[in-house]
């Protein structure tokens, strides 16, 4: 077949030229749009599939969410995907909270007997988020945290390679929780690890690799994560009306 397909991409025999031309044909074809028909049909596709979409969520999706839920509060929201959750342990969801898209949350049964995964009011998360938890992981209220972002209490494996070659399991010594403060701010993929607090009002900048405290009020960046600046509190803006 590979023979063939390299005959027909260099022969000069009409037969090949004339595939060749065929597969140009193809790939560029194109068919006319007439608004006065596509249009329509547009506005029909968008509206079937915000039913089907919110069907799906209030139905499905919210429920399924919910019914992992030891404790959730009024106005939880998510999309239109099944979170991946696995292993038995505690979440709990304060008010207004959004899991946006699908994210991954995992608990560990070795460490305590209920892993507990909290989020405070307010706050959102965004697709592709992964939380590994062996104790506690607690975000506080009015937090943004921004797509593919991982937090985790426990590494997974122990570091001492003879251990990790027998296949044990960390250490529990090793597994140190997460503190997330109210109004906080991650970025898109960035990592918190084990014993970490970030303090109220910080940013963590996207990518950055968070190994150490990080104080409130504070702009971390990089891999480890250092701080890059302070956040300066910015006074609402002030309405003066137009001159007449």
């Amino acid at each position: 077949m590979a023979s063939l397909f390299r005959t027909l991409a260099t022969s000069d025999h009409p037969a090949a030229r004339l595939a060749r031309g065929a597969r140009r044909w193809v790939a560029t074809v194109s068919v006319p749009a007439p608004k006065v028909v596509v249009v329509p049909l547009v506005k029909a596709f968008l509206a079937a599939r915000a039913v089907w979409h919110f069907g799906l969520r209030v139905f499905v999706c919210e429920p399924f969410l919910k019914a992992h839920c030891s404790k959730y509060g009024r106005g939880l929201r998510t999309d239109v995907y099944l979170h991946w959750i696995r292993g038995r342990g505690d979440l709990v969801l304060g008010d207004d909270v959004l899991l946006d898209g699908k994210c991954s949350i995992t608990f560990a049964a070795r460490f305590v007997d209920r892993p507990r995964l909290e989020v405070g009011d307010g706050t959102g998360i965004g697709h592709g988020c992964a939380f590994t938890v062996g104790k506690l992981i607690r975000i506080g209220r009015n937090c943004r945290i921004a797509s593919d972002v991982w937090v985790f209490d426990s590494h997974g494996h122990p570091t001492d390679p003879e251990r990790r070659r027998a296949g044990l399991p960390p250490d529990e010594r090793d597994v140190h929780p997460v503190e997330i403060g109210d109004n906080v701010w991650i970025g898109r993929r960035a990592v918190i690890f084990p014993g970490v607090t970030v303090g109220p009002g910080s940013v963590v900048s996207a990518g950055a690799v968070v190994t150490n405290d990080v104080p409130p009020d504070t702009v971390v960046a990089g891999n480890p994560a250092r701080r890059v600046a302070n956040v300066t509190a910015t006074p609402p803006p002030v309405y003066t009306p137009a001159p007449r």
